[in-house]
């Protein structure tokens, strides 16, 4: 299922690109949450987020929405665990419906519940924007 940039998100990825150096693999725009995602490479994580969250502050300012940075990985577990970073994740199940959809249970650390779930679901929501867009996940459940 390849992934499809708009124009939009070319151009916040070159701003990310021109103000921490890190190329983003992707941009996804949360207008619900009214944040910008991006998923960079294995490794650039902290650089693109910057000393003390600098370059996250800054690209905030300019664009006027909360900035997340995810890191990739290839399989679904690191990948689920770099999302939902600094919860931590003991583990994964991945099960399908009856009527097809995909449902990804997110096993965490009981003291960690609040932070994975985020106000007001937001960090749940993010995940399933995410995880749709590169595994065709339709539900994701913390538990």
């Amino acid at each position: 299922m390849p992934v499809r940039l708009t124009s939009e998100e070319l151009r916040f990825m070159a701003l990310l690109h021109d103000i921490t150096g890190v190329s983003a693999r992707d941009c996804i725009i949360d207008d619900e949450n009214n944040s910008i995602i991006f998923i960079v490479p294995p490794g650039t994580a902290g650089i693109a987020v910057g000393s003390k969250g600098r370059n996250v502050r800054r690209l905030s300012k300019i664009l006027g929405r909360r900035i997340e940075i995810v890191e990739w990985a290839d399989d679904l577990e690191n990948f689920v665990k770099n999302i939902f970073i600094p919860a931590r994740v003991l583990g994964i199940t991945l099960n399908k419906t009856p009527d097809g959809r995909r449902v990804l249970y997110v096993k965490v650390n009981p003291k960690d519940k609040g932070i994975a779930i985020g106000k007001n679901g937001r960090n749940v929501n993010k995940a399933k924007l995410i995880l749709k867009r590169y595994f065709d996940i339709d539900v994701v459940s913390v538990v």
